[in-house]
């Protein structure tokens, strides 16, 4: 049977579409474990001394990490003219700010 630890996390950003969480060193010391269960499983941990960043936590081969070339075939198209030059009116709009 498994046993539900409660951890209090802070959530940090990073980036605007990425939230992770944040423990103390102490909290990282009690549930070290379940934490790197977490890590284990593509999460990333931030661990943090006196309330500032200063080491991160992830899993060695880690699922968001991994990039393989052509995913995207055939579904972006790029017209052949895509980098000719903008009609005035367009590039007055960019310089007018």
């Amino acid at each position: 049977m498994t046993k539900l630890v409660r951890i209090d996390i802070l959530v940090i950003i990073s980036h605007p579409m990425i939230r992770m969480p944040q423990v103390n060193i102490y909290q990282a010391k009690t549930h070290l474990s379940q934490l790197v269960e977490q890590a284990r499983h593509g999460d990333t941990v931030i661990i943090a001394k006196s309330g500032k960043p200063v080491a991160k936590l992830v899993a060695l081969n880690s699922p968001n990490d991994t990039f393989c070339f052509g995913t995207l075939t055939g579904k972006i198209h790029i017209r052949d003219d895509f980098d000719k030059p903008l009609p005035d009116e367009i590039l007055d709009e960019f310089e007018a700010g």
